[in-house]
This record gives structure tokens, C-alpha cells and sequence, in this order.
């Protein structure tokens, strides 16, 4: 919970925060409502099993470079992204959702992301995004 409730932080630069031995990042940027963009790309999240609300609450979040990110000993994506409203894109192409147990309300709230598409190899991943895209879809009109 490093950056918790950290709500009027406009930007942030991590290119050189080592991040070898972290095993959770539970709400690392949760209600960083200011935020706007957040570059990720350096992370080494091979050590990380926790991701629970790891970005609830960036709801000025537009642009997030999550590129790099291993996610092979994740079990818990529990509100991931929850309400990040202006989330516009988002590549996950690199996330391995193989020993993820709870990925509920990983993408709701995401209102600006159900108008694209996701990056995603993860068959899982693009099964909850469509599900929960067609739920917001449903919950709306």
C-alpha cells in the first residue's frame, strides 16, 4: 500500500525502483485518483502473488504501461482496475492468469475500456474482460 490513498499525486516516476523481492503489491496505487499515467514497464513482479486493487480507484488513470509485468505466481487480481474511468487501452499481452483464483471485479468500473479492446494472450483474461464488459454493457442501458 505504498502509494494508498495518495489522491492529489498528479505523476510518479519508478524507472529504477527495484522491485525483485516484493511478494505483494495488495492496493499499491489504490485511490490515486489524480494520477494520469503510470509507466510500470521496469517492474519485476516475478516474486508478486498479490495484486488485490492493486489500481481501485485511479479513476484519471488513462495511460498504464503494465508491458513487462509477469504474473505466473499471482493468485489474487480482485479488483485490479476497478474504477479506473478514463483507462482507455490496456496491454496485457504478458499476463499469465494461470494460478489466479479470484479475478472478480477486475475490470469493472473501467467505463472508457469496454469502448476498445484489451491486449491479452491469456484466454481467461479475455473471457472476464468480455463477461464484465457485457455486464457493465447490461448494468447501463
Amino acid at each position: 500500500q505504498m502509494f494508498f490513498g495518495c489522491s492529489s499525486l498528479l505523476s510518479i516516476d519508478l524507472p529504477n525502483f527495484n522491485t525483485q523481492n516484493v511478494i505483494s503489491m495488495i492496493g499499491m496505487f489504490n485511490g490515486c485518483s489524480s494520477l494520469k499515467s503510470l509507466d510500470l514497464s521496469k517492474f519485476n513482479t516475478q516474486n508478486v502473488n498479490n495484486m488485490y486493487c492493486m489500481f481501485c480507484g485511479c479513476e484519471s488513470l488513462k495511460s498504464l504501461n503494465l508491458s513487462n509485468f509477469n504474473t505466473q505466481n499471482v493468485t489474487n487480481m480482485y479488483c485490479m482496475f476497478l474504477n479506473c474511468k478514463l483507462l482507455n487501452s490496456l496491454d496485457l499481452s504478458n499476463f499469465n492468469s494461470q494460478n489466479v483464483t479470484n479475478m472478480n471485479w477486475m475490470f469493472n468500473g473501467c467505463d472508457s475500456l469496454k469502448k476498445t479492446k484489451i491486449i491479452a494472450k491469456d484466454k481467461k483474461i479475455i473471457k472476464l474482460f468480455e463477461t464484465q464488459r457485457v455486464y457493465i454493457f447490461n448494468k447501463k442501458y
